[in-house]
């Protein structure tokens, strides 16, 4: 072990199982251990998956309880309404766990949770769906439109549509600008194209681009931005994130063009390992393999640049950012943002791009790990449950999430920022 992460033992080796299916096929192990984890691993899917199923249920209760269940019982306001580490994030899982069960018990309690943050998300900062009311409002409006409740529909829309962004607001995904066009992408996807037309987001994305710009200016990195002083990155505050959600805008052909070269500085300046700086002003250390800052989620925009350009160096570099995961993401913490759970999404992003049962496996391998050992790690110390330990972004509502994800893994999506 190191100070932060778990040794991968777990090591590989691909036969095909007669007669199955494409994610189906058998990724052994070695066959001399008869540990646990190892046994889970060998399960066949379906059989796996019915496990992870029920895990995720039970941790679901868990989240809930704790979280919901003891504002309750206490007669408190919510104090944290934020998908990040408050109560949106478990009417979130909520959410997820009424799209995989279709239990509308779930999506009755996820709709009461979000009228709960509304009151309690008015005066917020910041303007994104992970940290903002713009997560509330575009949750609340999707839900509405699960509960065929056009009223609270309208009504969560037109607030969403109110939010104002201004040029205070930072340049990044978890507390700015990116985050609030993220949302936009987030509610055509679920409601339909053009509830949120182009007109309505398309100064916002000039001014990101103008913004990029403009501190690129004198590097060769045509797109650069800032947040609290640095030139960050990863996927939360920093490239990696910005890039993710401008690619799904229609956008000029020089701006691709900057996007793409922006993609192509990063790799070209990742640390030897594979792995990815957090940020200009902080290269020389390679430790960080987080969904926020490292290489978990660069692999996640690459894996999208893969696909939109049809670029097979953003395919290697995808590939390459996955066998740091592989080799060093196996973190002594459960979570999404920083954690095991959120490093398993690396995974299933090039499983689902490349239909590669390998990455299916290494995400398999990932959850069961968790599935088998998390919660006695946490109780002896080894590992951190999160300082918001029933949280979606750190604790073991993360956890809940993927597990729910990985029962249909050709369509899951890392919560907050793949679409």
């Amino acid at each position: 072990m190191t100070d932060r992460y778990f040794e991968n033992f777990m090591r590989e080796e691909t036969s095909t199982v007669e007669g199955a299916d494409e994610e189906e096929r058998s990724v052994g192990l070695h066959k001399e251990s008869q540990d646990s984890l190892l046994k889970l691993l060998s399960m066949p899917y379906p059989t796996l998956s019915a496990r992870l199923k029920s895990a995720a249920i039970d941790l679901k209760q868990t989240v809930v309880g704790k979280t919901w269940g003891f504002t309750l019982e206490r007669n408190r306001r919510i104090s944290d309404f934020t998908l990040y580490t408050g109560a949106l994030g478990t009417a979130f899982l909520l959410f997820k766990s009424f799209q995989v069960t279709d239990n509308r018990n779930d999506l009755n309690l996820c709709s009461e949770i979000i009228k709960a943050c509304d009151p309690a998300s008015l005066h917020a900062r910041a303007v994104t769906f992970i940290c903002g009311r713009v997560g509330v409002c575009a949750l609340g409006a999707v839900v509405a439109k699960h509960q065929a409740n056009q009223q609270m529909l309208e009504y969560y829309l037109a607030e969403f549509k109110g939010i104002k962004v201004n040029e205070d607001h930072p340049d990044e995904l978890l507390y700015g600008k990116l985050g609030f066009l993220w949302a936009c992408l987030f509610l055509n996807k679920n409601l339909g194209d053009g509830v949120i037309p182009s007109t309505f987001t398309r100064a916002l994305v000039n001014k990101v681009i103008k913004n990029g710009r403009k501190l690129g200016v004198g590097s060769r990195c045509p797109l650069m931005f800032k947040w609290f002083g640095q030139r960050f990155w990863g996927a939360a505050h920093g490239l990696a994130g910005n890039m993710y959600v401008l690619m799904h805008f229609d956008l000029p052909s020089d701006v691709v063009e900057d996007i793409k070269k922006t993609l192509k500085y990063m790799i070209e300046n990742r640390f030897p390992s594979g792995n990815y700086p957090s940020s200009e002003e902080e290269n020389t250390s390679d430790l960080l393999v987080h969904w926020c800052h490292g290489a978990p989620g660069m692999a996640l925009t690459l894996v999208k640049a893969a696909e939109i350009f049809d670029d097979k160096e953003f395919l290697e570099a995808a590939i390459d950012a996955a066998e740091v995961v592989w080799k060093r993401g196996l973190l002594k913490r459960v979570g999404l943002c920083h954690g095991i759970s959120g490093n398993a999404y690396v995974f299933l992003s090039l499983f689902r791009l490349t239909g590669n049962v390998e990455f299916l496996y290494r995400a398999k391998a990932f959850a069961c790990f968790l599935l088998d050992r998390a919660g006695k790690l946490i109780s002896e110390g080894e590992m951190h449950g999160g300082d918001n330990r029933y949280s979606l972004f750190e604790g073991v509502g993360g956890m809940a999430y993927l597990f729910l994800d990985m029962i249909d893994p050709a369509n899951a999506r890392f919560p907050g920022h793949e679409l």
